[in-house]
């Protein structure tokens, strides 16, 4: 085989899953800060790259769902709001944690863009 024609597949390494399941589990528990961090510290991987943006674009999501949810409080609408988004937010991490340690790419399907 030429250099042309030859495939070359990145495999994702272990520390890489590692880093994105603790990056998901992080958010559940700590919010955006473990999320930012692994932005900033592993800028090399791309893997953990796109998962860290990945939950700091969930944890957006939350905040603008949960200010909404806020304003909407004191009628049925916010409460209900809530829950939804505390659920939510629960399986969502949960999700992401278990795909990246299989090494897949998991992207919130309610997250903002």
């Amino acid at each position: 085989m030429s250099q042309d024609t030859e495939l070359v597949i990145n495999e994702i390494t272990q520390d890489a899953k590692n880093m994105a399941r603790l990056c998901w589990v992080g958010t559940l528990f700590f919010g955006f800060i473990p999320a930012l961090v692994l932005l900033f510290v592993k800028q090399d991987d791309d893997y953990i790259q796109a998962q860290s943006k990945e939950a700091l674009n969930w944890f957006l999501t939350g905040v603008v769902g949960y200010s909404i949810s806020f304003i909407l409080f004191f009628s049925l609408m916010g409460v209900m709001l809530t829950l939804v988004l505390a659920i939510s937010h629960l399986v969502f991490c949960t999700i992401g944690a278990l795909a990246t340690s299989k090494g897949d790419s998991f992207r919130v399907p309610l997250a903002c863009d």
